[in-house]
């Protein structure tokens, strides 16, 4: 038994996590090159290893000959018989190879193939561990600034976070861990090439399949995500269990699951909603916390017209538009938002809309109505009013 080689191969295989069906394939690749090298043909050469002790055998196939011509395919008799007396013209005579007699080159050659086999398959190996990682998120931890990229450490192989993946305001310290997303993994000459992303949508869906079990066993689906990194995320969700409440579960008590994600994302605000297969009700929810008078959505054209109390106008679009931008990108729908006056005045609303809510207010009643209607294939959308008064 071969126990140094053995030994070294399970040391590979522990360590490296390359397989030893695959280093002893090297090995007699390696071995076939030397005799290649060293006797200028390897195509009668053939090398036995027994997968099981190491032990391995190097042998030059030659035919007996009366003359030989060419002494690396063709031996003679007389030589032939002293390996095996049984021999006749035209047999073939396995003749050992001693490795040690390779020369300095023929052994050097041997080796660097054994070499570059190993860092082929530890490449591979690491490649595949992040292949599986597609898509998902990682944990890693802060190196070094390369310019505005950030060279982050994954374990076994290292990733940059360039400065278009990186949020904005976000300042990294040497060995603290981030979670990032890994957008894709490329295989290339020099070992796997990672890029990873803190500003990807799905880096807060990922984060929420950590924090909420009711997420990641399906009970819960996200069903749409808009984020503008850094600053704001609007989440719609749905639940397959009419026990679960789908918005409550992301939240959790006292808001312990939606923080824990807030707080990786630095403070990041994140709105949860509840998802409508109704594109009227799913754009009511987008828009919060903005108040809606109703929607009308046209599903074919994907636009919708918002009317909004005056006092909620500002509320609805957002900060420099961004609350309406994030309520767009989450439903699909070009949205048109639109004050009860500016209704009023483009005929939208009757015009004595005003004066009528006046009079339900001083009414002294509570009202809250909620009116659903499909419209006919003809007008082809669907509209939905809230119609609210409350006592003063």
């Amino acid at each position: 038994m071969n126990t140094e080689l053995l030994e070294a191969l399970n040391i590979l295989e522990q360590e490296k996590n390359i397989s030893k069906e695959t280093m002893m394939d090297a090995i007699e690749n390696s071995l076939i090159s030397a005799c290649k090298n060293h006797f200028g043909t390897s195509e009668n050469i053939k090398v036995i290893m027994d997968r099981e002790t190491c032990d391995y055998a190097v042998y030059a196939e030659k035919e007996v000959v009366e003359e030989v011509f060419d002494p690396a395919l063709e031996i003679s008799l007389e030589d032939a018989e002293k390996i095996d007396s049984a021999l006749q013209i035209g047999d073939v005579a396995q003749m050992p190879i001693e490795s040690k007699s390779f020369g300095r080159i023929a052994t050097q050659n041997a080796k660097n193939l054994i070499l570059q086999k190993i860092r082929e398959e530890e490449r591979k190996v690491v490649y595949d561990q992040y292949f599986e990682k597609e898509k998902d998120i990682v944990t890693g931890i802060v190196q070094r600034y390369v310019g505005r990229n950030v060279s982050i450490n994954l374990g076994r192989a290292d990733a940059m976070l360039t400065e278009n993946e990186q949020v904005k305001g976000e300042v990294f310290h040497p060995t603290e861990r981030i979670k990032l997303y890994v957008v894709e993994v490329k295989n290339t000459p020099k070992g796997p090439k990672i890029l990873v992303s803190r500003t990807h949508p799905e880096l807060v869906k990922r984060l929420f399949e950590a924090e909420v079990a009711e997420v990641k066993d399906g009970t819960v689906e996200i069903k749409s995500i808009a984020r503008e990194a850094g600053s704001r995320t609007k989440m719609a969700v749905w639940s397959n269990d009419e026990n679960v409440d789908p918005v409550g579960a992301c939240v959790g008590m006292n808001g312990t699951r939606v923080n824990a994600v807030v707080n990786e994302l630095r403070g990041e605000k994140i709105d949860i909603i509840n998802w409508s297969e109704n594109p009227a009700l799913l754009i009511e929810n987008a828009l919060s916390p903005a108040k809606v008078i109703s929607v009308m959505a046209d599903p074919d054209e994907k636009a919708a017209s918002v009317i909004v109390p005056d006092y909620q106008l500002s509320l609805a679009i957002g900060k420099e538009g961004q609350n309406a931008r994030l309520a767009a990108r989450l439903t699909g729908y070009k949205i048109d938002i639109k004050s009860e006056t500016q209704a009023i005045e483009s005929g939208e609303l009757p015009e004595d809309y005003m004066e009528q809510m006046e009079i339900d207010q001083n009414s002294g009643e509570e009202q809250y109505s909620h009116e659903y209607e499909t419209k006919s294939e003809e007008t082809d959308y669907e509209e939905i009013e809230f119609i609210e008064t409350e006592d003063e």
